[in-house]
């Protein structure tokens, strides 16, 4: 009569390893899910602290020159100031 136990226990054993093979793969999403979606990131965070600067030097050395940076005056300081400011903001998103 020891078949039940044997059934028993190969069900058990079944079951442990379901469960470690259950956690590890969680684990692993876990593992990689912080970065996967973030790629996006670095280039952006560059490219728009670039344009912030960008645009502060383009406004100082052609302020004359471009209608509608004159027009704006010293909001262009701004301007260029809160594009550096979401640059760093989006560099806040990055693991």
């Amino acid at each position: 009569m020891p078949e039940p136990k044997v059934r028993k226990a190969a069900a058990e054993k079944k079951k442990v390893a379901e469960n470690k093979k259950t956690v590890a793969a969680r684990k692993d999403r876990q593992a990689k899910a912080p970065g996967a979606g973030r790629r996006w990131v670095p280039p952006t965070f560059i490219a728009t602290g670039l344009l912030g600067v960008a645009w502060i030097v383009v406004f100082n050395l052609a302020r004359d020159y471009i209608p509608f940076m004159r027009d704006l005056g010293n909001w262009n300081y701004l301007i260029g100031i809160g594009l550096m400011a979401v640059s760093l903001g989006i560099a806040t998103q990055w693991k």
